[in-house]
């Protein structure tokens, strides 16, 4: 029996569990990337939804010409610049609250060092968010470990186009953080 988008049973059933698996291996750096279009959580969790619904609708079409990652935060990004566009964010903002910073924290030994630590991943937080959505994209791929080939094929440029505005996008982020380095 075929449902409303053509798919048997057996078909859905092996979409659903890729894309639990998909979600499962990558939800924490989705949760990441969306944190870095959006302002609020609520944004956030609004923008994974949408990520979600999107990677459902193209993992029938999808071709397996890269790798599952790459794949999943193609669609991420796209779904990101939309919801983006859509919302019409002002690039230039600063978010002070910042409670996706909690996942960029690691305990420290003592209660002065877990605020330094807190109050530098806010900063950090911030700035990135500052940056141009250009330049944002970029970190926010980087930071989730993907391949200067992986950051190219989401991103729709050349390698070498990714390289530049890496470095581009680091100097900013100094520049942001109040470092000369």
């Amino acid at each position: 029996m075929y449902d409303e988008a053509g798919l048997t049973g057996a078909s859905r059933s092996a979409l659903e569990d890729r894309l639990s698996r998909l979600l499962a291996e990558n939800g924490a750096a989705l949760g990441r990337l969306a944190a870095g279009y959006t302002r609020t959580a609520a944004d956030r969790d609004d923008l994974l939804q949408d990520i979600a619904l999107a990677v459902w609708q193209a993992l029938p079409r999808f071709r397996g010409e890269c790798s599952d990652r790459t794949f999943l935060f193609r669609v991420a990004h796209n779904r990101a610049i939309a919801y983006a566009t859509r919302r019409r964010l002002a690039l230039q903002a600063i978010d002070e609250e910042c409670g996706e910073a909690e996942s960029m924290r690691t305990p420290a030994p003592n209660p002065e060092a877990a605020l330094s630590k807190a109050e530098e991943a806010a900063r950090f937080v911030a700035a990135v968010r500052r940056l141009p959505m250009l330049y944002r994209q970029t970190i926010i791929l980087a930071l989730e470990g993907l391949s200067y080939r992986e950051m190219a094929e989401v991103l729709g440029i050349a390698e070498s186009n990714v390289g530049a505005r890496l470095t581009r996008a680091r100097q900013a982020l100094r520049t942001l953080m109040g470092r000369t380095s």
